[in-house]
């Protein structure tokens, strides 16, 4: 595919700051959606499942054991999940022994934190070398450029949104 031929077929080439003529369906939103579903389906949920984990179970004892230990309140930004979620899933892992909570710190023993187990650790451990391979599996079906342009476009739009 030449470039002339990527440019007539991607809606947003010559996209007008209006927006007008761009469907639903071609909406970043929409196709990110999309991709993540898929990612999720195709990707964690394989490896997760095969270690009793759900999603959002996974991706709550990865933030934890990247961490060691990581305040409540610091896990619903990282989860990028509602505040519900990671409270029932944070305790679904400490009935299973993947995790412990407790103060944040003498001073403040309202706010909680989550600490990773020996346990969460080993189950971690076994579960990332899994993760890091299926993630480099789709990561490296894109060329080098790919991406390269990917990751910069997803950075800046990550800076745009937090602005």
């Amino acid at each position: 595919m030449d470039k002339q031929d990527n440019q007539s077929t991607c809606p947003w080439t010559d996209l007008d700051p209006s927006g007008e003529g761009l469907v639903v369906h071609d909406f970043l939103t929409t196709r990110l959606s999309a991709l993540m579903s898929a990612l999720r389906r195709q990707l964690t949920m394989p490896y997760a499942s095969e270690f009793d984990l759900s999603v959002s179970e996974w991706r709550i004892l990865s933030l934890v054991a990247h961490a060691g230990t990581l305040p409540f309140s610091k896990l619903v930004v990282q989860s990028t999940s509602d505040k519900a979620l990671v409270s029932r899933t944070i305790r679904l892992l400490q009935n299973r022994n993947l995790i412990e909570i407790g103060p944040e710190s003498e001073s403040t023993r309202k706010r909680i934190a989550c600490s990773i187990t020996p346990e969460g650790q080993a189950l971690y451990d076994k579960v990332i070398v899994i993760a890091r391979r299926r993630q480099a599996e789709i990561i490296c079906s894109l060329t080098r450029e790919e991406r390269e342009t990917l990751f910069t476009a997803v950075t800046k739009l990550q800076r745009v949104l937090e602005e």
